[in-house]
């Protein structure tokens, strides 16, 4: 798979881009504790890729449509928020990037995000702190399609997490993962279906699958591994593993595994009618590694009834005059 390596982008997340109309830019962070009990994953948007506003507007103005969108597992903690909010509740600069009352700040070594929010659909308040250490860094920039426009940056492969929130009460320690993606137009537009997954063995090493199936045909793999000193390498695509499709909504599940024991799917975290989050265990760094899978239908997210269905997990602020 075709790769870029800009000697521009810093091995660093940098909360400043140039997002185009009918583009986009995230940032993407997860973890999960040591003993496996909790887990997060935080999105930050600019030209939020999965709103119904922004497809409504004609995708003219991504900054007018950004949101971060927190999940919280745990077998009694659970929480979920993504309010959209306008151009009004924005604020960026190269190491910070505050969408309404939350924020992401990166203090030199550490990304440090604040978020102060009400879940959905049941408004329960969400208040809490993430420092998300990395262990080491990335400047490269990878291509996910054949005609290089949607581009993603591995930024921490692994890293240290402590969470700790007043509501929920919640306070514990793990692994993480950060990275960013962008693109010029629509996630759906390019792309049918992609699979992703990060997984980390306990000797430090972290390896990163994403498979894509665009819409002209063209099927790509990008699979890396990290050593524990950041040593990047790629590898040949392991052969296809066919994961039993999620249970509500039938998201088509898949991944590359190695021999052995091969891949085994662990709890669901989220089961939406475009996309599913799992935790898998995986053997493809030739031990058992732990880690994230997610599962993105594009031909799903394009329906106008799923559209329909998305503000009742996704609320807009209303725009203030």
């Amino acid at each position: 798979m075709a790769n870029a390596k800009p000697a521009a982008v810093p091995a660093q997340p940098c909360f400043d881009p140039t997002t185009p109309p009918g583009g986009y830019t995230w940032w993407y962070a997860d973890g999960l504790s040591h003993d496996g009990d909790y887990g997060f994953t935080l999105i930050a948007f600019i030209g939020s890729v999965f709103s119904p506003y922004y497809a409504w507007s004609g995708r003219r103005d991504p900054y007018n449509h950004c949101a971060i969108n927190l999940a919280l597992y745990g077998r009694d903690r659970r929480r979920w928020t993504m309010t959209e909010r306008g151009r009004h509740d924005l604020q960026t600069d190269g190491n910070s990037l505050a969408i309404g009352p939350s924020s992401l700040r990166w203090d030199g070594d550490t990304l440090v995000i604040d978020i102060a929010e009400h879940g959905m659909p049941v408004p329960w308040p969400v208040r809490g702190r993430i420092r998300l250490t990395p262990h080491n860094l990335n400047s490269e920039v990878y291509k996910l399609d054949s005609a290089g426009l949607h581009s993603w940056q591995p930024i921490a492969p692994s890293a240290a997490v402590e969470l700790e929130f007043t509501e929920p009460r919640l306070r514990w320690r793990g692994n993480g993962y950060l990275d960013s993606n962008r693109g010029p137009s629509p996630l759906e537009d390019t792309f049918r279906y992609w699979d992703w997954s990060r997984v980390h063995a306990e000797d430090g090493r972290t390896a990163i699958l994403y498979n894509t199936q665009e819409r002209n045909g063209a099927e790509r793999s990008l699979c890396l591994k990290f050593e524990p000193d950041g040593t990047c390498s790629s590898f040949e695509p392991p052969p296809k593993a066919h994961l039993p499709a999620s249970r509500i909504f039938r998201i088509k599940r898949m991944t590359r595994s190695g021999s052995g024991r091969g891949v085994r799917l662990g709890r669901t975290l989220e089961d939406t009618p475009f996309y599913s989050r799992s935790i898998i265990e995986s053997d493809i760094l030739g031990a058992r590694a732990t880690g994230m899978h997610e599962s993105f239908d594009g031909d799903r997210l394009a329906a106008p009834l799923v559209k329909l269905m998305l503000p009742f997990r996704m609320p807009r602020r209303p725009v203030q005059k």
